[in-house]
């Protein structure tokens, strides 16, 4: 038998809802990876993200390499008035995805469209069959 307190929530809630202590945003977005005959696509949630927010690289190591940094100030302007209390956000997120050894890294593209990055990953053609047989000497 499942016994709720239901003070319990409410001492949660006072101990962690209070503006004295930092915000911080540590959520990562979101992350699909379609395949298809042809290609590979990752999605990342990011709404109300831009694409001025992102670099989309690969490194040495030949590892995709996807950043995000958002500096965000909120504020009223009010001539009579002074502040009580100011918002700052930041966020910053990065991510290195191994890419399959068949992604043709040269052809890889990326776009921002409704808060979701979408980036590409073309695959390579198919190498030729490998064959395998014993010959006989004549």
């Amino acid at each position: 038998m499942n016994h709720r307190n239901p003070w319990l929530p409410t001492v949660f809630n006072d101990l962690f809802d209070v503006n004295l202590m930092p915000r911080m945003n540590t959520q990562a977005p979101a992350i699909n990876v379609l395949e298809s005959e042809k290609s590979y696509t990752v999605e990342f949630a990011a709404p109300g993200m831009k694409k001025e927010d992102f670099s989309v690289n690969i490194n040495g190591e030949g590892n995709l390499i996807v950043k995000m940094e958002r500096k965000e100030e909120q504020n009223e302007q009010n001539k009579n008035a002074h502040y009580l209390r100011r918002e700052f956000s930041y966020a910053k997120y990065e991510q290195a995805l191994i890419l399959p050894d068949d992604v043709e890294k040269h052809k890889i593209s990326a776009k921002m469209e409704n808060g979701v990055l979408y980036i590409e990953l073309p695959k390579t053609e198919p190498a030729a069959e490998k064959v395998e047989r014993q010959i006989e000497i004549g």
